[in-house]
């Protein structure tokens, strides 16, 4: 039952209509109109985001194990290197080839940056002859790979799995301007 009160305003003394008010409330809160705005803005805002700073990937492989598992899910951030070139150790999300669609990329380590020599000496990874310290490998490997000298514009980049054939992992040289981003998670 309704009833008007000595300012004008409406109350609502059945229970059902107490109920209705109440989810109503809930849902849209107190102002509808400011719910809607706000909605809007993180829809609005979620599209600028997902289009143009963080891309979403699925890990396919196991060549970075164990640090990133087969079918994973990750986000790249894509303005990581808008300021500066990768660093050592960064696990980056690159472009499969020159022009290629942006969601068609590897993910792989950092390990050699621009102007260094990068070589695999009995497992180990040797740059401008000094070994390396990689905390991130779990099991040792067997690779041997001559010495390769990175161009000002490459870096070198490799997986966290090293347990399988040197020949069956991709890892090398890549151009600086095919780095996606730096993965997140």
């Amino acid at each position: 039952m309704l009833t008007q009160t000595h300012a004008g305003e409406l109350n609502i003394s059945s229970p059902s209509a107490r109920f209705f008010q109440g989810a109503q409330i809930v849902v849209f809160g107190r102002h509808p109109k400011v719910t809607l705005a706000r909605i809007v803005a993180v829809v609005v805002m979620s599209l600028l985001v997902f289009k143009y700073v963080l891309l979403g990937i699925r890990v396919t492989g196991i060549s970075m194990l164990p640090t990133y598992k087969d079918r994973s899910v990750n986000l790249v951030n894509r303005l990581a290197y808008l300021w500066h070139p990768p660093h050592r150790g960064d696990v980056v999300s690159i472009r499969f080839a020159e022009g290629s669609d942006i969601r068609l990329t590897f993910l792989k380590r950092v390990i050699g940056l621009p102007g260094e020599t990068v070589a695999f000496v009995n497992g180990r990874v040797f740059i401008d002859g000094r070994p390396l310290n990689e905390p991130y490998l779990k099991s040792p490997c067997d690779w041997d790979a001559a010495p390769v000298k990175l161009k000002s514009d490459e870096c070198f980049v490799v997986g966290d799995n090293r347990t399988m054939p040197v020949e069956d992992h991709w890892h090398g040289k890549v151009r600086l301007h095919r780095i996606v981003g730096k993965v997140l998670l």
